[in-house]
């Protein structure tokens, strides 16, 4: 499974479906710990899909509003085939740089055909394929009865049925279905008013079938020995593959010992998905200190730039770092200390002091009309030409004081006298003054 599958699952999925006027509800469960990805469950108001897209999660076939639609990876037993008639699939294929969804339809002794989803349709059924519509019909329709010309009389009912149990119990054996083989017998155990001869063939059928079902038995009790093993051991590959076969050798009549070894491997199974989520909440809360910390050094820097430069700086430089500064510390978060938290809040400070908006200046060509008439009524009036002035003075920027840094001594913050008001400043506030503004 692609780590975006279920994104391109979702986005298809959504389209379709509001091309069909059906607003749905997506959700990426993780059941049992499953990996975010691996379930996408989408809710509309007929009904609901739940799409595996690999095997971390075993599809659950009798849950309401949850009809699997399975990925091309996960496994799906014979006796489910049969029961339910068909399964569906899912795929996605590269198409350029995308992803496209693809249906399939897997039936017992048929290949899987693929669909479109603009060829597929939600149904009373649920999710609906044409090769579902044909396999629905082809089921519920009465197969026409061959005539055979020159056959003699009718067969007899019980011996029609019985070719058809005999049928059957071979295709159960065939298959490895040990439920399909059970049904059978017990089928025909109930079997009455049949030839002699009939009745000769279906018992050895049976005993047959008997010596079968006590081998499956032992595979059985070998299969759940292993995944015992392999369970303690923590085996995990292992253990998930022999997981899958006892789940479909025990169904759907589990013992004791199976529902318990298959609980154990269960439980190793999602504690692993625990541990990996423990691992990768970890490696986030690792990646986000290196971060913090790397934010709190940037901080440093532009602190250090600021101080250099001093409060002469020109306004718009000093807004510029301030707010370089600011964003580094919020992403520092608990990396800025209290000391690092003053300086930062004194260079705001200061910044927002001189945000003063610039006056607004007159385009050249208007000062231009404007100046030619002042200058002919000067010269009328007989006034004299004023003098321009060589060059204009800027107000002088506010300079360090001792006001800007806490009191070591009485503990006074910044802006604030110290204590007793006598003895301010005091001259640790001084030397620190110094030390920390040399320009002051």
């Amino acid at each position: 499974m692609s780590s975006a599958d279920h994104l391109y699952v979702k986005s298809a999925a959504a389209a379709w479906l509001r091309d069909r006027d059906t607003q749905a509800d997506f959700e990426f469960v993780q059941p049992d710990g499953a990996p975010i990805g691996s379930v996408v469950d989408i809710r509309f108001p007929r009904g609901g899909l739940r799409v595996h897209l690999d095997q971390a999660v075993a599809p659950s076939w009798n849950q309401d509003g949850h009809e699997p639609v399975l990925g091309v990876s996960v496994p799906v037993d014979r006796d489910t085939l049969i029961d339910r008639w068909y399964v569906h699939r899912i795929r996605l294929d590269s198409d350029g740089t995308a992803r496209r969804v693809q249906i399939g339809t897997e039936a017992f002794a048929r290949p899987t055909e693929w669909f479109g989803l603009e060829e597929c349709k939600i149904t009373e059924r649920g999710l609906s394929t044409p090769a579902v519509e044909q396999i629905v019909r082809s089921r519920s329709t009465r197969p026409v009865t061959s005539w055979i010309p020159g056959a003699a009389g009718k067969v007899p009912r019980s011996q029609t049925l019985a070719q058809k149990l005999l049928r059957k119990l071979a295709e159960g054996r065939a298959l490895g279905s040990a439920v399909i083989v059970t049904r059978t017998c017990s089928d025909i155990a109930t079997l009455t008013e049949v030839e002699q001869d009939v009745q000769a063939e279906l018992a050895a059928a049976v005993a047959d079938a008997q010596c079968w079902l006590e081998e499956q038995q032992e595979l059985r009790q070998q299969l759940v020995r292993e995944l015992e093993k392999a369970t303690t051991g923590a085996d995990l590959p292992q253990v998930r593959t022999l997981l899958r076969q006892v789940k479909w050798a025990a169904h759907p009549d589990r013992t004791d010992a199976e529902r318990a070894a298959i609980a154990g491997a269960e439980a190793l199974v999602k504690d692993f998905a625990q541990q990996q989520q423990d691992r990768a909440a970890a490696r986030r809360a690792q990646l986000q200190d290196e971060r913090a910390e790397q934010a709190a050094g940037r901080a440093r820097k532009l602190l250090a730039i600021l101080e250099r430069r001093g409060v002469r700086q020109p306004p718009g430089q000093m807004r510029k770092l301030v707010r370089e500064l600011v964003n580094e510390a919020s992403q520092a978060g608990t990396r800025i200390d209290p000391h690092l938290q003053e300086q930062i809040n004194a260079w705001k400070a200061r910044a927002d002091d001189r945000n003063v908006p610039p006056q607004t200046v007159r385009p050249a060509a208007i000062a231009d009309r404007t100046a030619v008439p002042a200058k002919r009524k000067r010269q009328s009036s007989g006034q004299s030409k004023p003098k321009k002035s060589d060059a204009r003075t800027e107000p002088q920027s506010p300079s360090w004081s001792v006001l800007d840094v806490s009191c070591p001594s009485c503990d006074a913050p910044p802006g604030t006298h110290c204590t007793p008001g006598n003895q301010h400043p005091h001259k640790p506030r001084l030397q620190w003054l110094r030390r920390r503004f040399p320009r002051a």
